[in-house]
């Protein structure tokens, strides 16, 4: 899910990002509430199942929405789903379902997750996630407009049963269905609000653990109070939980010293200087950050070289300890580190892809003017001017400024700057109107393959627009011919990874650990392998 982001997105973008947390707080004047006051780096763009891509917009579904599983920590648990069987070939799979309403009172039935199914995949609906459904029976076809969305591989027998065929196994199809996207929609509603629904807390219905309030679409703050028809309502404790807009890291520790706010985020300077407080808690998220690079904006982007010599001319750890002043990681990969481990010894998954490829993302600015210099002589030009587009938030502002002044140590490039609202730059991106775009992306499941997929030619996500033949043929094993053999599996998504290092098709750059400074009166607060956090269960205490 893109980062902001985030964040997160976030991509946070940097990508748009969710800013909350577990740990510990502050201010030792606040006080003990049922009202939980949270930061996002920036707006809620859309509260549309179908057509949500960012982490802020994917945490606010997981508060309010609930699908046929949700996390539970780090364990995958049931939702509306209270059992499920699959076949011996691992291609049908019937899901059981429990009796729940949606917000209005009405029941929730196998029949809204059919419909919310089939208005993802179709291409009228122009869902960017539409792509995770490949290996569900027809969904190929549909999405390539050769098949009518209607002929897609589900079906409700009844109201609380649902049947899903699929064209062959995905070892990773269960761990998936915590995505928005697979998220049940009430049909009445979709039609009843039309080009309205998810655009403000009155045109949507939902069915999770809370209602949103208090958002018409453009506001810096919204909020969610306990939804009481919600199947497991005895668990929810947090009565409200309000989210605040920040984007500038000194405001929002005023926020939060003030006892404003009881979870924020820091970057920058404030990020280094908390590490010594009480209240500091770094979060390891699955999330990268990178730079991509649109090919068909700048043809000298189709040069090897030269996207090589971008990678090398970044000093990554110099970025992190000077601008995110955080935690952060080098990344070696487009993929997050602690993400999967090997079948059989358990080796993380970056570090059997990086393993002979790491030159290509470690700081060597003499080799990055080699390679510059080589890659502009086969192209027959001595110079290479971009803009790189970045959110308008003060650390999106200071990492473009850094990238700005490591890029143009190459002779004969220039980068200027354009800061831009993060829902602009988030269109933009998805238009592929941009030259140079930091980007990221937040682990929708715990697997490679949430990374990998976004690459492959033609992908949605693929902004850059690159394309490498064997690149799409070792992804395309994994998903088929070599799905149900894990070894063999592992060893496509490590040589995908690989190519994809070396021929630099994105510019990797950090794994974020985020920096917060949180209230520690709330317990029970579960972080997921997805970037999102589970309230239910949470409390705050005295």
């Amino acid at each position: 899910m893109r980062a902001k982001r985030y964040g997160l997105a976030s991509l946070m973008l940097l990508v748009a990002i969710l800013l909350v947390a577990c740990g510990g707080q502050g201010s030792s004047t606040a006080q003990p509430s049922s009202t939980w006051r949270r930061m996002a780096a920036d707006v809620l763009s859309t509260m549309d199942p179908s057509l949500n891509t960012d982490t802020i917009g994917g945490q606010t579904l997981v508060d309010t929405m609930e699908g046929l599983y949700r996390y539970k920590g780090q364990r995958l648990a049931n939702g509306l789903a209270t059992s499920v069987d699959v076949n011996a070939a691992g291609t049908t799979y019937t899901f059981h379902l429990r009796k729940s309403t949606w917000s209005d009172g009405t029941a929730v039935t196998a029949s809204d997750f059919v419909f919310g199914w089939k208005r993802t995949v179709d291409p009228a609906t122009k869902s960017e996630y539409a792509y995770l459904f490949s290996g569900i029976q027809n969904a190929d076809e549909i999405m390539a407009g050769q098949a009518p969305a209607s002929s897609l591989g589900v079906s409700a027998p009844n109201a609380t049963t649902l049947t899903v065929t699929l064209a062959h196994a995905i070892p990773y199809f269960q761990k998936m269905l915590v995505n928005p996207a697979f998220f049940p929609q009430s049909e009445a509603a979709v039609k009843r609000y039309g080009k309205t629904y998810g655009t403000k807390a009155t045109a949507i219905l939902t069915n999770g653990p809370y209602t949103l309030k208090k958002w018409t679409g453009t506001e810096n703050t919204w909020t969610e109070v306990r939804n009481p028809k919600f199947w497991d309502a005895k668990n929810v404790h947090l009565q409200t939980i309000t989210t605040q807009v920040v984007k500038d890291s000194s405001t929002a520790l005023n926020l939060y010293n003030t006892s404003k706010l009881d979870d924020v985020s820091l970057t920058g300077q404030q990020a280094a200087s908390a590490k010594t407080n009480k209240d500091f808690h770094a979060q390891k998220q699955s999330s990268v950050f990178y730079l991509e690079l649109n090919q068909k904006k700048v043809a000298a982007f189709a040069n090897v070289k030269l996207r090589q010599a971008i990678s090398m001319a970044i000093d990554r750890q110099s970025f992190i300890t000077k601008v995110l002043g955080d935690s952060s990681l080098p990344a070696t990969a487009l993929t997050s580190s602690g993400l999967a481990t090997a079948p059989g010894n358990g080796n993380d998954f970056v570090q059997a892809a990086s393993a002979g490829v790491t030159q290509y993302t470690a700081f060597d600015l003499a080799r990055a003017k080699t390679l510059w210099a080589a890659g502009l002589k086969e192209l027959g030009q001595t110079s290479v001017t971009v803009e790189l587009l970045s959110d308008d938030t003060s650390a999106a502002k200071a990492t473009a400024e850094y990238l700005q002044s490591a890029l143009q140590e190459l002779p004969g490039m220039t980068v200027t700057i354009a800061s831009v609202p993060f829902k602009t730059r988030l269109a933009r991106s998805q238009a592929r109107d941009f030259e140079l775009v930091m980007g990221g992306w937040g682990a929708d499941f715990p697997d490679p393959i949430t990374f990998l997929d976004l690459y492959v030619t033609g992908q949605s996500y693929n902004n850059g627009q690159w394309s490498n033949a064997q690149y799409d043929a070792a992804i395309a094993a994994s998903k088929t011919t070599d799905a149900t053999d894990p070894a063999k599996r592992w060893a496509d998504l490590v040589a995908a990874q690989k190519i994809l290092t070396e021929q630099m098709g994105l510019v990797p750059l950090y794994q974020r650990v985020q920096a917060h400074l949180t209230n520690p009166k709330l317990k029970g607060l579960q972080y997921s392998p997805t970037g999102t956090y589970n309230y239910i269960g949470a409390t705050v205490t005295d």
